[in-house]
């Protein structure tokens, strides 16, 4: 079945028949939630500090409809996605992506994220992400081009028929994103810095690194337009890229172009402006590993050179005076002064900018970036940005992935996790908890005005996204739990 059609069949099961002893609301008929998290026997992978996590959280939030769905939640990857084994003697593991059998490097990246900071406490839990890197670092020397990939490298991708490229066996889909390659340097470096383990980081790996390099290089396109296109035989106008499979013209100017945004759908000018503010924070943490890990400080130059041009060429192409918010970020440019004014609920998106940032946001722009980035989540928020959606039951960013009037709870996660203020982190938490459809698990998207329309009853890092950010305020701020 193909992956649109997955998606609206999905967003009218999960429109249906509710389980027998639930009231929508939160209210349980027999005074209890529902189980409906998969059976323990059932279960890909077990992690004792994970269960200890959902046991602590569930004793100490007030809120046991809360409690309820981050034990549902937060192990859904590690529940039903992970495929773990040895190989070679290396810890290697394959994530899907929740309903479809492939694995997205981002969404691999970001559906073990939030389990980082647990591996010193779980050498199990460890050494499965060792594995989720080795794994990427595979299919990246295999195409870095490529968004999503299948375990079994023989497999023909069901878009092999569709899609005019240059599709390998093993590859899903060969959608070009600046981010599914910036994923992976996250990880990798999030791993180091969590457990400072150098064991995945062998000569293998860097190989893969210096590919992503040469691969955002030749992306710039100073010299012709480069080794990549992409055309597909479709009716959704989002799936394809104009102009021979080159996308719309874009003048050479240090920024790096990306055919398609994380939502996988294509861009129209073809300089992501998120996906290049995240290349520039990856090269830099890739130049900190480059030199600390394998002492090259030939490449760790060259990270940061390019991601200095990166830099530099956001903040003299991608600023605009907005006349209600000041200045602030475009969505896409197309570096002939050309923009888009928007913002998307994948990730990255303009609204995760302090989240994907994080302590860099000190030094992005030489410290002057961050009026710039509030301005802009000033705009993201509001009716200006028309993919904001506001409804009877909740507000909140879409795009064009599913359409008018869908809100992704992706988009209230990153909202929580990018505020200080309580009663704003207040509001995200109180938004997720009544709009899960009576399910019990995070969703793709779900209607405004009625969270029992939704698309995606199984989207694992949408589940493990949440949990990131409820842990995060219960440790931060316990007593909004």
């Amino acid at each position: 079945m193909k992956r649109r059609q997955f998606i609206q069949n999905a967003g009218i099961l999960g429109a249906g028949a509710m389980v027998s002893n639930w009231a929508f609301g939160g209210i349980s008929l027999a005074n209890d939630f529902p189980v409906v998290r998969t059976p323990l026997e059932k279960r890909h992978f077990n992690s004792a500090a994970i269960e200890a996590a959902i046991t602590e959280f569930k004793a100490k939030s007030k809120n046991k409809e809360l409690g309820w769905l981050f034990e549902n939640c937060f192990p859904n990857t590690l529940d039903t996605t992970v495929d773990f084994e040895m190989i070679n003697g290396k810890p290697d593991t394959y994530v899907i992506t929740g309903d479809i059998d492939a694995m997205w490097l981002r969404d691999s990246s970001a559906q073990v994220w939030p389990y980082l900071s647990f591996c010193k406490k779980d050498e199990k839990l460890q050494q499965l992400i060792a594995g989720v890197i080795n794994r990427q670092c595979k299919f990246i020397i295999k195409d870095p081009y490529a968004n999503a990939f299948y375990k079994d490298e023989n497999k023909v991708s069901e878009w092999k028929e569709t899609d005019i490229t240059d599709m390998k066996p093993g590859v899903h889909e060969r959608k070009w994103e600046i981010d599914s390659l910036c994923y992976a340097i996250r990880l990798s470096h999030g791993y180091y810095k969590a457990t400072g383990d150098k064991t995945p980081f062998d000569e293998h790996w860097l190989t893969a690194m210096k590919l992503i390099v040469k691969t955002f290089k030749e992306q710039q396109r100073f010299n012709g337009q480069g080794p990549y296109s992409f055309q597909r035989k479709t009716a959704w106008a989002t799936d394809g890229v104009p102009m021979g499979g080159y996308g719309y013209p874009a003048k050479p100017n240090g920024l790096i172009c990306s055919m398609f945004r994380p939502s996988d759908d294509a861009t129209i000018y073809p300089y992501l402006i998120p996906s290049n503010c995240f290349a520039v924070v990856s090269l830099w943490k890739l130049a900190k590993m480059a030199e600390e890990i394998f002492s090259d400080k030939a490449f760790a130059n060259e990270c940061n050179a390019l991601a200095a041009q990166v830099e530099a060429a956001i903040f003299q192409h991608a600023v605009y005076n907005h006349p209600k918010f000041g200045k602030i970020l475009a969505y896409e440019v197309d570096g002939y002064s050309s923009l888009n004014l928007m913002d998307d609920a994948n990730i990255p998106c303009l609204l995760s900018l302090p989240y994907l940032l994080g302590e860099d946001m000190a030094r992005f722009n030489k410290g002057q970036a961050a009026p710039i980035i509030a301005n802009t989540r000033k705009f993201v928020l509001s009716e200006y940005n028309p993919f904001f959606f506001k409804g009877k039951v909740a507000e909140g960013t879409g795009g064009p992935h599913i359409g008018l009037d869908m809100i992704w709870p992706m988009s209230i996660v990153m909202r929580g996790l990018t505020s200080n203020n309580d009663a704003e982190i207040k509001n995200c938490i109180d938004t997720l908890v009544k709009t899960h459809g009576g399910k019990g698990f995070m969703h793709e998207s779900f209607h405004k005005d009625n969270p029992e329309k939704f698309t995606r009853s199984w989207f694992a890092w949408a589940n493990t996204i949440f949990g990131e950010f409820v842990w995060k305020v219960y440790k931060e701020k316990p007593h909004l739990i």
